[in-house]
């Protein structure tokens, strides 16, 4: 715009060095949302009706579909589809993907420049019925050794497009995107592209992928509407309630989800895609199955307790867990659903001295304090209730009153959570509601690493008598 003849030029604004270095210091942990001001928070908020309306109408639209169809598109046979990533062991990445056309070869070419394909890797593919589906061929190529915090470009099945992926960091910081309960509605897309605006270095789901639930055709669609984010950074999950899709007699559970999203659980030396573990930076995952066995003689909490005993707090100073029935829920949703696998496996996570359980099943968040044999303690894990990703049965919205001690915050909104580990000791905990389609920080912590207390060391005799005895 023309300044006006004889109008007074305004003297540029000088923002003091002070101010400037607050507003660095309040966007550097802003990430992709700010907080809210003035708005309701917890369980005084209420989401707008117009919103929900809109959720319901997706949820129609998606349940509508033929149920045993395959989704077709106009790409070629041969292209690859479902796109997506996972951590295969110490630098190395799983590709996955599906082609309609069962010619296709089970190859990644790879490289650090775009078009310019320096690697290649053969994998391993299997294909699936069930009832009248029948599933493309699945396709998982392990590539690798791979630098650290390096950019790959790479290309499925020997053509088609180009896609690249991220590798996460050796050190922190690191930065984790959280999300339960994903589904395929409208407030799953708006909580994909919140997570698309964040910077992070991988993406953990707690359970509940796709609610095809006997659907399989919505397996497809799924991995269609997640590709965009699987395809470039490493996505970790383990199952929900709704990957059983068990018929008796005729279907065992988790066929689907086994075929389609394996897992590093070899590699962990599990023997079931449905719990596993991983290191990333300097943090040690495990991620537990809450609907397979979990009791004392289990092949699942033998894993555990010997996994758990393997881990050195020196090289991964944060333990996190994820499961998908939370332990701690003041929700009336799926009130004591955990309750047996808690009382089973909790006294070797807190022996072990994990920081973190983050689970999903209800749909609503809340954040518990540090707690142990359902009262507050110093050393036990934080609890985190996150599923709320968007799913296609509307959300918890009803609390047990009083509230427990040990809850710090609940709401029951769609949204997701950002753990950025800054360091051995201390990472910054966010939890993004999924408002109106802006995503709007409102819950944020701060915590401390069990490996920088003093709860490693007082507790040394007895982690070493819980996990190590036999």
């Amino acid at each position: 715009m023309e300044e006006r003849a004889g109008a007074r030029r305004r003297p540029p604004m000088v923002v003091p060095p002070l101010l400037l270095l607050l507003l660095l210091l309040l966007s550097a942990f802003s990430s992709c949302a700010a907080a809210a001001s003035g708005a309701p928070v917890g369980e005084d908020y209420v989401r707008p009706p117009a919103a929900a309306r809109r959720c319901g109408v997706h949820r129609k639209a998606l349940l509508s579909l033929f149920p045993w169809s395959k989704k077709k598109d106009s790409s070629s046979a041969s292209d690859p589809q479902q796109v997506h990533i996972s951590l295969a062991g110490e630098k190395h990445m799983r590709v996955t993907f599906v082609t309609d056309d069962n010619s296709v070869p089970s190859v990644v070419d790879y490289g650090t420049e775009a078009g310019t394909y320096t690697s290649t890797s053969q994998g391993e593919s299997t294909s699936y019925s069930y009832l009248m589906y029948s599933s493309g061929k699945i396709h998982h190529v392990v590539i690798g050794p791979l630098s650290d915090n390096t950019v790959y470009y790479y290309r499925c099945g020997g053509h088609g497009p180009e896609f690249q992926f991220k590798t996460p960091p050796s050190q922190f910081p690191l930065s984790l995107a959280v999300v339960g309960d994903l589904g395929q509605t409208s407030w799953t897309t708006s909580t994909l592209n919140h997570i698309n605006q964040c910077e992070h270095d991988m993406l953990l789901l707690p359970g509940d992928l796709s609610y095809a639930d006997y659907m399989q055709h919505l397996w497809d669609s799924f991995g269609t509407l997640v590709e965009p984010l699987a395809s470039t950074r490493p996505w970790m999950v383990t199952e929900g309630n709704h990957e059983k899709e068990r018929i008796p007699f005729f279907k065992s559970g988790f066929q689907s989800f086994n075929a389609r999203w394996k897992m590093p659980y070899e590699e962990s030396g599990s023997t079931s895609n449905l719990y596993y573990s991983f290191d990333v930076a300097g943090v040690h995952a495990i991620m537990l199955g809450s609907y397979t066995d979990y009791d004392e003689s289990s092949d699942q909490y033998a894993w555990l307790k010997a996994d758990l005993a393997k881990v050195d707090r020196k090289r991964t100073p944060w333990l996190i867990v994820l499961l998908h029935a939370p332990w701690y829920n003041s929700n009336w949703a799926h009130q004591g659903e955990g309750d047996s696998m808690m009382a089973a496996m909790e006294p070797l996570l807190y022996a072990a001295h994990v920081d973190m359980l983050i689970a999903g099943h209800v749909h609503a968040y809340e954040r518990a304090e540090r707690v142990y044999k359902g009262g507050l303690d110093p050393c036990g894990a934080v609890h985190i209730t996150i599923g709320d990703g968007g799913n296609r049965e509307g959300l918890a919205h009803r609390y047990r009153n009083p509230k427990p001690a040990w809850s710090v915050f609940r709401e029951a909104s769609f949204g997701h959570g950002e753990l950025k580990i800054v360091n051995a000791t201390h990472a910054h905990w966010t939890w993004h509601r999924n408002d109106d389609e802006e995503p709007v920080r409102t819950d944020d912590v701060w915590i401390t690493s069990l490996a920088g207390s003093g709860c490693i060391q007082d507790g040394s005799h007895e982690y070493r008598k819980i996990l190590i005895s036999p």
